[in-house]
């Protein structure tokens, strides 16, 4: 989605979600990308509805076999695309899991997903 203003959000219900990313080829990761939108939104509720805890897995062909990447935080404090480095072997499919929010208690919204390979 090119528009990452406040409600132009890919939302998950709940705190804690997860979704599975097929990308169009194997590559081998070196890096995903979080996007949320700015603190300074003007709707209600958008910083809390940012990730916080987040893991990410690579998947086999079958996905059954998951390899973790690694946990990671997503902070506010920080820049709004905020890139986290991988070292693995080659997938085709990843596997976000969002552990928790910064406290939106309805939904988690993510703007923007990057994978770097």
């Amino acid at each position: 989605q090119p528009d990452a203003s406040p409600g132009y959000c890919w939302p998950f219900q709940g705190s804690r979600s997860e979704v599975i990313i097929r990308l169009p080829t194997q590559i081998q990761p070196t890096a995903v990308a979080i996007q949320h939108t700015s603190k300074m939104a003007p709707l209600p509720g958008t910083f809390s509805s940012a990730p916080q805890h987040f893991t990410v897995s690579g998947l086999d062909e079958e996905g059954k076999d998951e390899t973790l990447f690694g946990t990671f935080t997503y902070t506010m404090q920080k820049e709004l695309i905020q890139t986290f480095p991988l070292q693995v072997q080659a997938f085709q499919f990843l596997k976000l899991v969002i552990q928790s929010n910064w406290g939106k208690p309805g939904y988690t919204c993510i703007y923007r997903v990057k994978v770097y390979g």
